[in-house]
């Protein structure tokens, strides 16, 4: 099962203005925020990320939902932070 997981961006990298720093329950991560150009987000905003990508922007109370729901099912809880470990943008 693959899940989008939220994250807060923590700052955008200046060098590559597609990529921003996120922090998901305290692993800090570059990703990608080219999707977002719209409307691109700005440290203390919270993103949904899925493989590296952040799909959208949400705000902090439906990030600590998702991020509930997430722990309270386990093994894809798990599997999603896996795979935000292994993806990793330089």
């Amino acid at each position: 099962m693959c899940l989008g997981i939220p994250g807060e961006v923590i700052e955008i990298l200046t060098d590559k203005p597609d990529l921003a720093k996120v922090d998901v329950c305290g692993v800090k991560r570059a990703i990608n925020i080219g999707l977002l150009t719209e409307d691109p987000p700005v440290p203390g905003e919270w993103v949904l990320i899925h493989v590296g990508f952040a799909l959208s922007k949400i705000d902090e109370a439906e990030a600590a939902k998702a991020l509930e729901f997430l722990e309270s099912i386990g093994k894809a809880y798990d599997d999603e932070i896996a795979a935000f470990l292994e993806s990793r943008i330089d």
